[in-house]
């Protein structure tokens, strides 16, 4: 079974400054927000939130890229398709990808 990608994912890093907030050691990415297109449930988009420490965590896994955008981006891809993998679906060929880098900073995959 070969299943076309036509989700859309959007990479967004927010930074967000606390007055008293003592800054994380570790690695956290967060899902900000899932939209799903009700007209077609197959499009959609999630938008996700990353630190420094995260992206290092990447990096140092074999992750290369030429912003943090890219190197997520990748590590994303590389997660769904492992899920697709584990659901026992063929994600070999499974279409082509699209990198759409935007001027607000983020990034649309589909």
């Amino acid at each position: 079974m070969k299943v076309k990608k036509t989700a859309k994912t959007t990479i967004k890093k927010k930074n967000v400054k606390g007055k008293g907030k003592k800054k994380s050691e570790e690695p956290i990415v967060k899902v900000l927000n899932l939209n799903v297109n009700p007209e077609n449930p197959r499009n959609g988009f999630f938008e996700l939130d990353w630190n420094d420490e995260f992206v290092n965590m990447l990096k140092q896994s074999g992750y290369e890229g030429s912003s943090e955008e890219e190197i997520v981006d990748r590590w994303f891809q590389t997660l769904c398709k492992t899920i697709g993998n584990e659901q026992g679906i063929d994600v070999t060929g499974s279409g082509y990808v699209q990198i759409n880098r935007r001027d607000d900073g983020k990034t649309e995959v589909s």
